[in-house]
């Protein structure tokens, strides 16, 4: 059975719910599933996963949360060539460019991202909890 790793940061809990759709997708695809927070995942962990979910919300000026989940993501990007990834996160001002540069960062470091970054705008709603649920799908399908 393959095994995945949901990592994320979550401020408002809006990032929080769409790990937890992405969890119970990569279930129904009998995928093994750790749902865990950035502050609990280092390089070190790698190897223990066949696949991954990063998730953080827009922070600041369109960047990654930089306490904890920015310096874990730069911790292991260098790492996830091989392995399928996706990523995803919740915004609530200007247009979620973040996801993008994040996405030409994942995409510049050659990390095997399986659809383009999924992004929600604050709460997210049921079309972006579909969008994130299919791109879990495709993640699933990657492993």
């Amino acid at each position: 059975m393959s095994k995945v790793a949901v990592v994320y940061w979550s401020g408002t809990g809006n990032t929080e719910k769409m790990a937890e759709a992405i969890v119970d997708q990569l279930k129904t695809k009998e995928v093994e599933v750790d749902l865990l927070q950035a502050s609990e995942f280092d390089k070190s962990k790698v190897n223990d996963y066949d696949g991954f979910a990063f998730g953080c919300p827009a922070m600041g000026s369109e960047e990654l949360e930089d306490s904890e989940f920015e310096p874990m993501f730069e911790d292991v990007e260098n790492e996830l060539s091989s392995k399928p990834t996706m990523i995803f996160g919740s915004y609530e001002w200007a247009d979620g460019e973040w996801i993008e540069t994040w996405q030409e960062r994942c995409e510049d470091d050659g990390i095997n991202l399986v659809d383009d970054g999924v992004k929600a705008y604050d709460d997210p709603d049921d079309e972006a909890l579909e969008k994130v649920r299919n791109v879990a799908d495709k993640l699933a399908e990657a492993l």
